[in-house]
């Protein structure tokens, strides 16, 4: 199952945090000690969310409160991709920004004005709590000519009483407004992570994304040129996998099962891989 996986060293390290760390503010088994033998072993990683609401400070310490731990730089965020996205694209520009502290504080860092009337930019990220008078006013800075992103598709996100709408919900509102839709930064966009590797330096040939969902985790995995496991503690079941048009690279229950194949490689062969 892991054969095509293993054909050559995994030199850097993606994964998917809820379903694959993380459930509902518990480790999953296996997750500590996969964390600890990437740091053992000293290989690059991060650990990738499409959850524009939390900073990397946040997310740090609701693991650490799971006993996985790990620095905040290990850490990267629909929120921080959409961020680093804009300012590639037109730095120093002015956006209108719906969302939490994780998005405004990444905009904000990467040299943005946040402002509520001639913006270049609106982005949309998610938020607890949705305000008629902020969509409205995205809606209208829109139809003037502002430029519409939003920081991931997810339609829903959990809760403890059941789903919560999330920016995709939102902005199929806002398009159904303007006619216009978004530009969709994170997963399944490969650009969260080509950004991602290019932030740990390194490559889509030797570079493997772990995650639990076949529609955004191996889907942007394989569209950015890695390798990609899917584990089966998360949102996807294996009956499942058949439906879609691509597979993984392999098929794992959990994340226990991957901290075997991140102690195979050492770093000396993944170091003389990077250098070829």
């Amino acid at each position: 199952m892991t054969t095509a996986l293993e054909a050559h060293p995994i030199h850097s390290w993606l994964t998917d945090m809820d379903g694959v760390l993380v459930h509902e503010e518990a480790a999953l088994p296996g997750a500590p000690e996969f964390i600890a033998a990437l740091q053992q072993f000293g290989r690059p990683f991060l650990v990738l969310t499409n959850n524009s609401i939390f900073t990397p400070r946040d997310l740090r310490a609701r693991l650490a409160r799971s006993g996985i731990d790990l620095p905040e730089s290990a850490i990267w965020t629909s929120a921080l991709a959409t961020a680093r996205f804009l300012a590639e694209q037109q730095p120093g520009s002015a956006a209108y920004v719906i969302g939490e502290a994780g998005l405004t504080s990444a905009i904000h860092e990467e040299g943005f004005i946040l402002a509520d009337s001639d913006v270049d930019f609106v982005v949309l990220g998610e938020t607890r709590t949705y305000s008629f008078e902020a969509i409205t006013r995205a809606i209208r800075l829109i139809r003037g000519g502002a430029k519409f992103i939003a920081t991931n598709p997810d339609v829903t996100g959990p809760s403890a009483e059941g789903p919560l709408p999330a920016t995709g919900s939102v902005a199929a509102m806002i398009t159904a407004a303007t006619g216009i839709s978004p530009y969709y930064v994170g997963k399944p966009n490969p650009l969260m992570m080509r950004t991602a590797l290019n932030r740990i330096g390194g490559h889509s040939e030797n570079s493997v994304m772990i995650g639990d969902r076949m529609d955004t985790d191996v889907k942007s995995g394989l569209e950015a040129g890695m390798r990609s496991i899917l584990v089966l503690s998360g949102s996807t079941q294996v009956e499942e996998i058949p439906r879609f048009p691509y597979r993984p690279t392999a098929v794992l229950d959990g994340i226990a099962d991957v901290v075997p194949l991140v102690e195979r490689l050492t770093p000396h062969e993944a170091v003389e891989l990077d250098e070829d």
